[in-house]
């Protein structure tokens, strides 16, 4: 005998999904770790690298072009003798560091849980 499908109490997903919208920004590989590191302020591209440990120059490109063009960061060119360039948090990018913040905290949880079983 079949199970019966029971009936979703979830509420209703928004139209254009904001979950889906913002976990597309978050979802991308070392996403996170770049936000959480530039939530102290500007840094260079050379300085998230060191932050950032095994995260490649190719990837830390990709992903820092994509959440410049999702306005989560800033991207800006200092007059410098060679030119350096800068990144920042963005006002919406200010808004994920509650939510990346929850994450690490279920983290702690998590592993502390894993620790202990």
């Amino acid at each position: 005998m079949a199970l019966r499908i029971r009936k979703n109490k979830a509420p209703p997903a928004p139209e254009g999904c904001p979950l889906t919208e913002c976990m597309s920004v978050l979802g991308g590989a070392w996403t996170p770790n770049i936000i959480w590191n530039l939530c102290g302020g500007p840094r260079r591209f050379s300085e998230l690298r060191l932050d950032i440990p095994g995260v490649s120059a190719k990837v830390l490109t990709a992903r820092l072009r994509a959440l410049e063009a999702s306005g989560v960061i800033s991207r800006e060119v200092k007059p410098t003798s060679p030119p350096s360039v800068e990144y920042a948090l963005t006002d919406l990018g200010q808004e994920l560091i509650p939510a990346i913040d929850a994450i690490v905290r279920v983290g702690h949880k998590l592993k502390t849980k894993e620790r202990a079983g």
